[in-house]
This record gives structure tokens, C-alpha cells and sequence, in this order.
């Protein structure tokens, strides 16, 4: 069977789409020793509420701290755990699920409280949720792989450490990558698909698909991992 390798940078509370990612993936690699970049969804996400969809945002030292890698982002500060818990307890309170997947949130945000580093938080959240949806692809972190020469000739060197066949990309990278250098290396890209998700009964229509996982997991409970799973899982050459 053809070994697929998927290679993205850290989100805080990821959208549904970036678990189907990782469970489209044989192997996962976080590429976290990458330039920082500011409003993005690296240290954000969105939430549903009654007044319309809500940005939670961990606060991070950027002060003068123009190149610094998303490994290397620290979080100022430790009060936002607490916020982000009260809020997502005010919106989402009469959520279907509550109940029962409250307990893993607060736990959840327990344990990264005491995370100095905004690439830790994320990664610790994305493996304790993929275990949650039932997800099994391992996740490594780039650091382990070195440097790299390049952006296209790291991606390649990872890939091959990691005995892949394929790369897995976003659908957005179409416009730009060199397949043909990839098809030089001798590995095939395929590009993830988006479309096609199952809608839930989520509060607050009309229905958002770009929102923080945690909003699935709360109105679906266990049902969540059904609900991962793109139509397509990959878009058509």
C-alpha cells in the first residue's frame, strides 16, 4: 500500500477539516520551526454564538519578534485559558452535548494552561482531540526532521525520511507547487478536498463549517468522528 505523508503548520483548536487531514494522512508532521505568522489561525479560532461567529485568541509576544518560528512564539500570559473556557462554557451551555464532552474541554484546557509555548498548546490540543475522533495517524513534529535547504526541498527530505509514496497537500497549494519537481523525487502529490462535509444540528444558523472543532464535539458528542469525513476525500488531477 502506497505510504501518504502530510506536512502543516500548527492551528489552535482546529477547524473539522484539519482532523480529516490528519486522518487522510499514514503519518502527520507538524512544521512548526516556520516563520510565525500574525492573524492567522495559528493562535485562533472562530466560535458560534447568538450575535454571530466569535473569534477565542491566545495571546502571544510578538513584539519585535519579526522572524521568530511558530515553535518559538510564546504565549504572554495564562489568563486566557480561563476566558476561553468561560466563554466557550457561555456559548455553548445548551449545546446537545454539553454534559458529556464538557469534562474533556475543561480537562483539555487544564492541562495547557501551563504551556509557555503557543506550538505546544496547539500540538497537545490536536493530539488529545484526534484521539477523541477516533484518529490514529501518528504526529511527529518537523524539528525532528533538521533543516533544509529549502521550502519545497524540506517538504521532500521529510517525506523520504518518512518512506512516503505520497504527499499530502492543502487544495490551496495547487496554484503554486512545482509538481514536477516533486515528480522528480519520485513521490506523487495529491491535493486534501474540503467538500462534502455532513452538516449537524449546530446552534445559531445559518450553518458555519469553518468554525473550532470544539463546536462539533459539543453539539455531536460521540457521533463527532462521522462528521470528519469529507465526500471526497481528495479533489480530482
Amino acid at each position: 500500500m502506497p505510504k501518504r505523508v502530510g506536512i502543516i503548520q500548527s492551528n489552535y483548536m482546529p477547524w473539522k477539516g484539519y482532523f480529516d487531514f490528519i486522518a487522510s494522512c499514514d503519518e502527520f508532521v507538524l512544521l512548526d520551526d516556520v516563520q510565525y505568522t500574525r492573524r492567522d489561525w495559528r493562535n485562533r479560532n472562530r466560535i458560534k454564538t447568538q450575535e454571530g461567529l466569535r473569534w477565542i485568541t491566545v495571546p502571544v509576544e510578538v513584539k519585535g519578534k519579526f522572524d521568530q518560528h511558530i515553535d518559538e512564539t510564546q504565549v504572554a500570559g495564562r489568563e486566557w485559558a480561563e476566558q476561553h473556557v468561560r466563554t466557550i462554557q457561555h456559548c455553548y451551555g445548551k449545546a446537545r452535548h454539553f454534559k458529556t464532552v464538557w469534562p474533556f474541554v475543561e480537562t483539555l484546557y487544564a492541562g495547557l494552561v501551563s504551556e509557555p509555548l503557543l506550538s505546544r498548546i496547539n500540538e497537545r490540543s490536536i493530539r488529545e482531540i484526534a484521539g477523541r475522533l477516533e484518529i490514529a495517524t501518528p504526529i511527529r513534529r518537523s524539528e525532528e526532521f533538521g533543516a533544509g535547504p529549502g521550502k519545497n526541498e524540506r517538504l521532500i527530505e521529510i517525506c523520504r525520511s518518512l518512506g512516503a509514496d505520497m504527499y499530502v497537500s492543502g487544495p490551496a497549494a495547487r496554484a503554486y507547487m512545482d509538481l514536477a519537481e516533486w515528480e522528480r523525487a519520485g513521490l506523487r502529490v495529491e491535493f486534501k478536498s474540503y467538500a462534502g462535509y455532513p452538516e449537524y444540528d449546530q446552534a445559531h444558523p445559518p450553518f458555519e463549517h469553518a468554525v473550532t472543532i470544539l463546536d462539533l464535539l459539543l453539539q455531536t458528542g460521540n457521533d463527532a468522528p462521522r462528521y470528519v469525513r469529507s465526500a471526497t476525500p481528495f479533489e480530482a488531477g
